[in-house]
């Protein structure tokens, strides 16, 4: 019993970790854009008296966060003009994707959706580009520097910073547009990413990063056949050592639907609380703060789980508590403007998303061959990303079209084949065990 609990109090000693620091403030600068083009931006415009199913297709901007394993050899390769050589390879692409998303958001915060919702569109969209980008360098960098003792804890830092840039862009949004308007709120988050800056400047290069062989193409070498050879280690190598794995196709359907439900019933969940009458105010310190409250105790305890009883385990238990979170979302339809109600609603997805967080970008981390760090993990976060936009952004038709009770009902259902699949990647016979750590051999 002893031995036990000193190893649940070993494991919490790895958050000391200073690349867990340097992961976190990271995390804090790939979070903060998210909300702007999502549940911020969905208040704003409805506030503006956009409709559900507008507002549901609006989360198509996002498309990047889906595609950006398309562009992501270029980011995993291809080095930087000046920066790269300043700075190195990963630190020069932080860079410039961070100065393109500070301008992104500017320009966002210059437009108004009711005169111009194309132009709207149009930044947002360059946001969420910029932010998907800067994601594809975070999510190597992030790999590359931790071991295996140390990947779990940075799995859960990058998610507690990402989660505190979001409740920058989410509760602290709406504090200032409560106060002032949407436009200069907009300006004073992509002043925000300087914090991103900073860390960049301050952390190292991967000690444990190689650069591809044909990085920089030489003259000996016909510059066709170089641009071939580049394509091949960047774009082939990376997606055809995935393609060796067995089970490859139902990895990556899982890593798809896991969190489908919790996508579905989120895209929605802001111009839900605003339907049933709660205030700004209201929505931000109950949904974005206490709920960033209860993510982080989630987060935590999926970490410590997970060094406990193992990733597998630890993903079974978060599935089954996401399904169960999302019919507080029927209760809170039933019971209306009730801030006890929702706090309950709130805490409890927030506490079961969090858990479900931490061990899902742990298995997505451990699905990686460090060859290929960058394209391989902007794979599995675009597959991850697509039920969050384009399976997710009916969501307002559907709501409209049944009602909330409904709407959330069917939510959990959404959440069911991703369990299935789950079983069937740890059913017996495709699963061993070394050591503590389950691995997964389908």
């Amino acid at each position: 019993m002893t031995s036990y609990i000193n190893r649940w109090i070993s494991s919490a000693a790895i958050y000391r970790d200073p690349r867990v620091m340097v992961i976190l403030f990271l995390g804090f600068s790939s979070g903060l854009p998210l909300a702007l083009t999502g549940t911020t931006l969905s208040l704003w415009l409805r506030e503006e008296g956009l409709t559900l199913t507008s507002i549901g297709l609006f989360a198509n901007v996002a498309t990047p966060y889906a595609l950006k394993f398309l562009w992501a050899p270029l980011v995993d390769k291809m080095p930087i003009p000046i920066l790269s050589r300043l700075l190195g390879r990963r630190r020069g692409w932080l860079v410039l994707t961070q100065v393109c998303l500070i301008l992104s958001i500017f320009g966002l915060s210059t437009t108004n959706p009711v005169d111009n919702i194309g132009l709207t569109a149009f930044f947002a969209f360059l946001v969420a580009f910029s932010s998907a980008s800067q994601d594809i360098v975070i999510d190597a960098y992030r790999v590359e520097i931790s071991d295996e003792k140390s990947l779990a804890a940075g799995a859960a830092a990058i998610v507690f910073g990402y989660r505190i840039g979001m409740l920058v862009s989410g509760a602290g949004a709406l504090y200032l547009a409560s106060t002032v308007s949407w436009q200069l709120t907009y300006a004073i988050m992509a002043a925000m990413v300087l914090i991103g800056v900073i860390t960049t400047f301050i952390c190292r290069e991967p000690e444990n990063y190689a650069p591809s062989r044909s990085a920089g193409f030489n003259a000996e070498t016909p510059r066709f056949d170089a641009y071939l050879t580049w394509i091949k280690e960047a774009v082939i190598d990376p997606l055809a050592d995935f393609a060796k794995r067995p089970g490859w196709v139902a990895i990556l359907l899982f890593v798809m639907l896991y969190k489908f439900g919790d996508s579905l019933a989120g895209v929605m969940s802001t111009p839900f609380f605003y339907d049933l009458g709660f205030t700004k105010i209201e929505i931000a310190n109950v949904s974005k703060v206490y709920g960033t409250a209860a993510t982080f105790l989630g987060l935590a305890l999926g970490g410590w789980l997970m060094a406990a009883t193992g990733l597998y385990r630890t993903l079974w238990i978060c599935g089954f508590l996401q399904l169960g979170s999302n019919l507080m979302f029927a209760v809170q339809a039933m019971a209306g403007n009730d801030v006890t109600v929702l706090a309950a609603t709130v805490g409890i997805e927030n506490l079961a998303g969090g858990m479900g967080t931490a061990a899902f970008v742990a298995y997505l981390s451990s699905l990686c061959n460090v060859s290929y760090t960058a394209t391989q993990y902007a794979l599995l976060s675009s597959f991850m990303a697509t039920a969050r936009i384009w399976f997710s952004s009916p969501g307002g038709l559907l709501a409209e079209s049944v009602g909330w009770v409904e709407f959330f009902l069917l939510t959990t259902v959404a959440a069911i084949p991703g369990l299935m699949l789950l079983w069937w990647l740890t059913r017996p016979g495709t699963r061993t065990r070394t050591g503590e750590t389950e691995t997964n051999t389908v």
